[in-house]
């Protein structure tokens, strides 16, 4: 067990508390500059997040004016949501979920899986700019996870430090590979996004007690390239 996973809670209320302190420093004593959030609750943010990958499957996004808010942006930031997505070039979460820049804190890797730094991020999402969903978004055609099992198939090693991603994502797949059926590569993607998102649902101290406290919600999706289209899984 990790030495955050245990935590005393005297030791989890000081690391809130310096979220806190933090938020303070980066506002510099001037609250009312701060740009408002477009949800203050996780069902809130998952609806506005469904809500524009509707309105971009359908070629209906909101038209806005980006260059307006560049003056509010620079006082500060309040993404109601954070995206663990993959480093793909074809994915766009703003374009994806239809999002004004400032609303989406995204954290992106190839395979979209859970690092120590990832992790941190989201934690800082979360706890200091208020995030109030994190959604670990896979993709269908996703070549990291095709990567990831061909060599679970072949014993094969990758070069360089692919082979190091490929290894952390093996434990995601290797009970999908051993499964019947035509349709390994969608599963293997959507398999990927569940246990990530196991895997920031029990991150101590800090995702895990927001989430108790109805603070946030963790959920997993796969876009679609073909269509636009987000799938909750």
């Amino acid at each position: 067990m990790c030495s955050l996973c245990s935590e005393r809670p005297g030791r989890r209320k000081m690391l809130f508390g310096g979220a806190g302190l933090l938020m303070d420093s980066m506002s510099n004593g001037s609250a009312m500059a701060q740009p408002s959030r477009a949800a203050d609750t996780p069902d809130a943010a998952l609806k506005l997040l469904a809500e524009g990958n509707a309105h971009y499957v359908a070629n209906q996004p909101v038209e806005r004016d980006f260059s307006s808010g560049r003056a509010s942006r620079a006082a500060g930031q309040a993404p109601f949501a954070a995206i663990l997505g993959c480093a793909d070039s074809r994915v766009s979460p703003e374009l994806a979920f239809d999002r004004s820049s400032g609303d989406l804190f995204v954290v992106r890797v190839a395979d979209k899986y859970v690092t120590t730094d990832g992790l941190a991020s989201l934690e800082f999402g979360a706890a200091v700019l208020g995030t109030k969903v994190i959604m670990v978004l896979g993709h269908s055609s996703c070549g990291a996870v095709d990567a990831t099992v061909q060599t679970l198939k072949t014993s094969n090693s990758l070069p360089g430090h692919i082979a190091e991603l490929v290894r952390t994502v093996k434990p995601a797949l290797e009970a999908e590979v051993k499964k019947p059926g035509n349709d390994l590569a969608e599963r293997a993607v959507i398999a990927n996004v569940r246990y990530n998102v196991q895997r920031l649902q029990q991150a101590k101290p800090i995702l895990s007690e927001l989430i108790a406290k109805g603070q946030l919600k963790v959920v997993g999706g796969v876009y679609d390239l073909a269509t636009g289209k987000m799938m909750l899984v």
